[in-house]
């Protein structure tokens, strides 16, 4: 039975459960042979990444619905892919027995819902039954195993691909100029305060006389890095604003700015060590670029596989 060649490659199935119906009354999207995907579907398996939309895009309604078409496209996409695979399941033959759905929903109910007692508090609520859930568990579980069958297979990248990657994207690789930073910041109470700049002066005044930089930041530092020092760590022209940026750049390692009077704080800075703008080695990118490869022919082996489910699918958009 072709089900113990494809019980090995099967992962316990993982997020969110995808409910599915077909319902002809409320518009049709997409007919996958003879499964019915309607509008409210595609509107259901969007609704938590349209909430998101909506804040992104408050005050930009144009931008919002160019955004939720891309969406709601991708979706029905998303949709169609599924039924192509459980269609597949079934006509190479597979078996799921029920055991093994059996095990998947008691591990769900575990994780997920504590008790059975809970879930099913959950499903009334969200207007599910008991036999709905464990289809949407079964069909979920099918289309993991199938997509590790078929794109997440063991894929290596060359030495030669990676070089030849770091080559041809340079820009990727390139770092500005950076400075390791530690920062005093005093807040003023008003645009016309003076006393914080004079007591700037006198903070300014003691380090030249000897103090540390560090010890004087934590004691009198309002910044968020109060408690480390005054530390920013390593910083790009474009982290600071440019009044900083400008008097911070200037700056050769050990050297502490004089006190800079802004509108809204005075602030002390030293810079400890400068790295100047450079291309990181291969080396260092190495993982970066070997993932990113490897993701690309996951892509690639995965759209290679959907479209061979087309072809040998009838598929039908509206």
């Amino acid at each position: 039975m072709k089900f113990f060649r494809l019980i090995a490659i099967f992962a316990a199935a993982s997020g969110a459960v995808l409910p599915l119906r077909a319902d002809l009354t409320d518009g049709v999207k997409a007919i996958v042979n003879d499964t019915v995907i309607t509008y409210s579907q595609v509107q259901e398996f969007t609704a938590p990444a349209v909430a998101t939309l909506q804040q992104q895009y408050a005050g930009q309604p144009d931008v919002f619905q160019q955004k939720l078409n891309d969406l709601l496209r991708d979706s029905l996409e998303q949709l169609v892919e599924r039924q192509l695979i459980l269609r597949d399941f079934d006509v190479e033959g597979y078996h799921l027995p029920d055991s093994v759905v059996d095990q998947l929903v008691q591990d769900r109910i575990r994780d997920r819902y504590g008790n059975r007692i809970t879930l099913m508090k959950t499903l009334q609520a969200q207007g599910e039954t008991f036999d709905q859930f464990r289809k949407e568990m079964r069909e979920q579980y099918i289309i993991s195993a199938l997509r590790s069958k078929n794109v997440s297979q063991e894929i290596v990248i060359s030495p030669y691909k990676m070089e030849n990657y770091y080559l041809n994207h340079q820009d990727e690789f390139k770092v500005e100029d950076e400075i390791k930073l530690r920062m005093i910041v005093l807040n003023k109470t008003s645009a016309d305060d003076t006393n914080t700049v004079k007591r700037a002066r006198e903070i300014l005044s003691e380090i030249k006389g000897g103090a540390s930089f560090v010890d004087m930041a934590s004691t009198y530092s309002e910044g968020s890095q109060q408690h480390q020092g005054g530390d920013w760590g390593w910083v790009e022209r474009s982290v600071l604003r440019k009044d900083l940026a400008d008097a911070a750049f200037a700056l050769k390692p050990g050297q502490v700015s004089d006190v800079i009077d802004a509108p809204d704080a005075v602030y002390l800075m030293l810079v400890e060590q400068v790295h100047p703008a450079h291309v990181k080695p291969l080396t260092e990118v190495r993982d970066d670029i070997e993932n990113n490869l490897r993701t690309q022919e996951q892509a690639r082996l995965e759209k290679q596989w959907i479209d061979s489910l087309k072809k040998k699918t009838f598929v039908r958009y509206f």
